[in-house]
């Protein structure tokens, strides 16, 4: 079974000022001259850590990692005003015109992988290839799972912590509920939802428990920014049409694609990969037979490993031809 890389240190960050509020983090690792493949992180509002770059062959790979409007080490923290996922393609495009590149591969899980599907399909020119995880299409009935009933099933003892802060009267709309809160005047309270709903989803990430995932995502920083975000970008049904990830799949009839999913993802099922799978004739798809969500999950990682090599190898001539 395939591990990540070793730890690999950015040879260049920088700040790029997106709009007049918005200025988000930017760093460059791996052979300046590799194939360039940009690391998009979930959330919304997560953030990147130096994980993301550690699936890459520093040899051949010029990996870019940001943090997306809110998130990380991006400012304003956890803001919500220019922050539409219309907002964040425009920023990628920004990096890569930056960075005087012309095409790019995209590397995304969860929300990562929602956003690289819906700049794939509006710069398709742009893209060499995906390399997608934990595939998230965001559709009302995803949502619908997670967030209101679905998930609760399976982790009744989890979900109870989560409909605590709730009173009952407003229990039928657990995002809008979670939503008013997280945008409210009360600062306790902000935070004390923040931490629930990350730790909600962090808890149901991984197939076995895992006490580092949680840890990271109860943080407060990390808390407060991914919940703001999400709840901001779930009550705006993603800032997208309904069904317009799967309605426009066919627009990456020429970009080669592999899907890695954990068969047990309880966050995002694997109807979400299998539905793109079936809607985009060059994508093939991994199901991973002992995994759930996570990224960190050893077999998800040997996936996304072995990804990044069959890629690499796929596109070497344009590291021989530098």
């Amino acid at each position: 079974m395939l591990t990540l890389y070793p730890e690999v240190k950015p040879y260049n960050k920088f700040r790029l000022q997106v709009s007049e509020l918005h200025e988000i983090y930017v760093e460059e690792c791996g052979n300046p001259h590799g194939i360039p493949v940009l690391a998009v992180h979930g959330g919304p509002g997560a953030g990147c850590d130096s994980t993301m770059r550690r699936f890459f062959d520093t040899t051949h790979y010029r990996i870019i990692l940001f943090d997306q409007r809110g998130s990380g080490r991006s400012t304003p923290h956890a803001e919500l005003e220019e922050n539409t996922t219309q907002n964040l393609m425009s920023d990628m495009e920004a990096i890569r015109e930056r960075l005087g590149i012309e095409q790019w591969m995209l590397f995304g899980g969860s929300w990562g992988s929602t956003l690289s599907l819906a700049y794939a399909q509006h710069y398709t020119d742009r893209v060499l290839a995906l390399i997608l995880r934990g595939i998230f299409l965001c559709r009302d009935q995803d949502l619908q799972w997670f967030y209101q009933d679905g998930a609760s099933h399976i982790f009744p003892d989890y979900w109870e912590d989560y409909v605590r802060l709730i009173p009952e009267n407003e229990r039928d709309d657990f995002i809008s509920a979670y939503y008013k809160r997280l945008t409210g005047s009360d600062d306790v309270m902000r935070m004390a939802t923040a931490k629930a709903w990350s730790t909600w989803e962090a808890r149901c990430a991984t197939l076995r428990p895992n006490h580092d995932v949680v840890e990271y995502f109860a943080d407060p920083h990390v808390a407060l920014s991914m919940a703001r975000i999400e709840a901001h970008y779930f009550v705006n049904g993603i800032f997208l049409e309904a069904g317009q990830l799967l309605r426009d799949a066919p627009t990456l009839a020429d970009i080669p694609g592999i899907i890695v999913h954990g068969r047990y993802d309880i966050i995002c099922p694997l109807d979400n990969a299998f539905d793109l799978h079936h809607n985009w004739p060059q994508s093939k798809l991994e199901i991973v037979r002992d995994a759930g969500h996570s990224a960190l999950e050893p077999s998800i990682i040997d996936a996304l490993v072995r990804a990044t090599q069959e890629m690499g190898y796929r596109f070497r001539d344009l590291i021989e031809n530098q």
